[in-house]
């Protein structure tokens, strides 16, 4: 991290014009600390860092969002959380930490046992779903036709089909699911 905040100050700096004493006088942080920052040597406190960032017109998330964007590559199984709990029968985990970022959006569903007799919404939508049945027996509809996937059975398709999952069991059912588009996805600007 310490490196590249380090990077990112030098690059805002030397865009600027702006020399270490000058950075330094509008910070108040010596020149040997601003150099060493800059080459990734020292760390830096949050209130130091905020006050490098008003010097150099930006906000403290460029530094923070940009280092901290480095990290989020691997989701310890004990770091999940529950994301969202649907119609009391749907409990969606996200399986990465930087889910506003990435073009697919992983998740493990767990569908919660109901009736046969409920009936059961379909959708459609733009993109593609990757369906990985963990545990379980998931009951599939796709184009209004019924599939049972057992564990260790995949499914790939369209979205735009119409689609749903149920499960029709008496036990929990556990599935890992892809989707394409990431609805959460942060649009950026080109």
């Amino acid at each position: 991290m310490t490196e590249d905040v380090g990077k990112k100050i030098k690059e805002l700096r030397t865009n600027k014009n702006l020399t270490l004493k000058e950075l330094s006088t509008k910070t108040n942080l010596s020149i040997g600390f601003l150099s060493q920052l800059e080459r990734g040597l020292t760390a830096v406190a949050i209130d130091s860092l905020n006050n490098i960032a008003k010097a150099l017109d930006v906000n403290l998330s460029y530094f923070i969002n940009e280092a901290n964007h480095n990290k989020k590559i691997i989701l310890r199984s004990y770091e999940k959380e529950v994301f969202q709990v649907e119609n009391n029968q749907f409990i969606h985990y996200h399986l990465t930490n930087d889910i506003e970022n990435k073009n697919l959006l992983p998740r493990l569903i767990e569908i919660l046992p109901t009736s046969s007799k409920e009936p059961l919404t379909s959708y459609q939508h733009k993109g593609e779903e990757f369906v990985y049945v963990l545990e379980g027996i998931l009951t599939l509809l796709i184009n209004n036709e019924q599939q049972e996937l057992f564990p260790g059975d995949s499914a790939h398709y369209d979205s735009n089909l119409v689609h749903n999952w149920a499960n029709y069991t008496s036990k929990t059912v556990k599935l890992l699911t892809v989707h394409t588009p990431n609805m959460f996805k942060k649009e950026t600007e080109d």
